[in-house]
C-alpha cells in the first residue's frame, strides 16, 4: 500500500505530530510505502492567487477557469503539481489535523483550495441531460481511500447526537463528502481522539494502540457508504434524491448515506 500523509500542525512535538510519526513507523514496519506532506514545515502557501496559474492568468482572475487552463497546460506552480502527483501516486491518504473552530486548520484548507484544481479534482467527465460530470464516487481520484485522523479538545459527549457541538459525523461531512468523495475518494470512518488538551501519558498509550490498530486495518475497513451521483439514486439534472430512497426518519446529511 502506498500512503500519503497530509499533516497540518505547527508544533512537531504535539499530539498530532506524535500520531503522524507513529503512522509513518507503523506503516513502514508493515512494509508499506509512505510519503508525508508536512504543510507547516513546507511553509505551504495557503491562499489561491494569480501566481498559482502562471503569466497567462486572466485579469480579473477567474479561479476555476485559470486553474483548469494551467492544469491542462502543465503550468501550475511546482508545489501544486508535486502535491497532485503525490495524490495520483497514493492508494490511501491520511489527513492528520486538529479540529479548530469546527473544521480543518486554514493551512490544510488552503492545500485543498490550491491542489484540487479544475480539470484535476472537479470539472471532469460528461455533462449532459443524463450525467452531471464524474463526481461523488467517480472522478480523477476514484479508487483511492482516505482517513481523517482528528484530535478534538472537548469530550466525546459534546460531539454526540445530542451534544452541544453537534455530531462529529455532521461536522466532518463537508470534508468526507464534499472534499473527498466529490473527486472520487472513498472516505473511511474517521479516527477521532477527544479530550486532546487533557490527555495524559497513560491516555496516549491507549490512544497509540488504537491508532496502530486502525492503521493496520486500513485496507480491510469498509468506507462510509455515500450514495454515488450517477448510479440511479438522484434525479438528473436536479440532483435531488429520488422519492422513496430516504431511510425512515433520516434527514439532512444522513440522506446521502446508504442504509
Amino acid at each position: 500500500m502506498k500512503t500519503l500523509i497530509v499533516y497540518a500542525h505547527p508544533e512537531p512535538k504535539s499530539l498530532n505530530g506524535s500520531l503522524k510519526d507513529l503512522a509513518v513507523s507503523t506503516l513502514e514496519t508493515a512494509g508499506h510505502e509512505v510519503r508525508v506532506s508536512d504543510l507547516y514545515a513546507m511553509r505551504w502557501k495557503a491562499v489561491v492567487d494569480a501566481t498559482d496559474y502562471g503569466p497567462e492568468a486572466s485579469s480579473p482572475l477567474k479561479v476555476a477557469r485559470d486553474s483548469g487552463r494551467a492544469f491542462d497546460a502543465g503550468t501550475l506552480t511546482p508545489d501544486v503539481r508535486a502535491e497532485q502527483e503525490k495524490l495520483l501516486w497514493a492508494d490511501t491518504i491520511i489527513f492528520q489535523f486538529p479540529l479548530w473552530w469546527y473544521t480543518m486548520p486554514a493551512i490544510l484548507k488552503g492545500w485543498v483550495d490550491r491542489v484540487f484544481t479544475y480539470h484535476f479534482a472537479y470539472g471532469v467527465g460528461e455533462h449532459s441531460d443524463t450525467r452531471y460530470g464524474e463526481r461523488f464516487g467517480e472522478g480523477t481520484l476514484a479508487g483511492r481511500r482516505a482517513l481523517l485522523s482528528v484530535t478534538v479538545g472537548g469530550p466525546e459527549s459534546h460531539y454526540a447526537a445530542r451534544g452541544i457541538n453537534g455530531p462529529i459525523e455532521d461536522l466532518l461531512f463537508p470534508i468526507h463528502h464534499g472534499i473527498l468523495f466529490y473527486p472520487g475518494i472513498e472516505a473511511l470512518p474517521p479516527f477521532v481522539l477527544y479530550g486532546a488538551d487533557r490527555m495524559t501519558g497513560e491516555d496516549y498509550a491507549d490512544a497509540a494502540k488504537a491508532w496502530q490498530q486502525r492503521l493496520l486495518t486500513l485496507e480491510s475497513t469498509e468506507p462510509i457508504p455515500f450514495r454515488r451521483q450517477n448510479f440511479g439514486d438522484y434525479e438528473i439534472p436536479s440532483l435531488q434524491l429520488k422519492e422513496g430512497l430516504e431511510p425512515a426518519g433520516r434527514t439532512g446529511f444522513g440522506l446521502h448515506v446508504r442504509s
